[in-house]
């Protein structure tokens, strides 16, 4: 089993950066891929970015030349780094990691608040 918490967020303003922090533990051999989802008022939970166990990566549109995935040599921690923050990128941010074991459902964090606001 894998358990993720997540750490970093807060009250910004427009135009400001911030980074959020997913520490892993548990099997994290067994992980095929961390992702940063998150959650707008209102709004379905959306895939973020993603990194995957050969450090392939992927973004949404939408934060694609702003937000930059990363994990360390460990694979304990992913970070999210996300630049040029715009009020659209409000939300609860989550941390989910998917499983290389078959029928294993993917595990989830808490979720950290993500203000962008003047």
């Amino acid at each position: 089993q894998v358990q993720l918490v997540e750490s970093g967020g807060g009250l910004v303003q427009p135009g400001g950066s911030l980074r959020l922090s997913c520490a892993v533990a548990g099997s994290i051999a067994s992980i095929l891929a961390v992702g940063w989802y998150r959650q707008p008022p209102g709004k379905e939970r959306e895939l973020v970015a993603e990194i995957r166990s050969d450090y392939s990566t992927k973004y949404a549109d939408s934060v694609k030349g702003r937000f930059f995935i990363s994990t360390n040599n460990a694979r304990d921690t992913v970070n999210l780094q996300m630049n040029s923050l715009k009020p659209d990128d409000t939300a609860v941010y989550y941390c989910k990691a998917d499983s290389s074991v078959r029928f294993r459902p993917p595990a989830w964090g808490q979720g950290t608040q993500v203000t962008v606001s003047s």
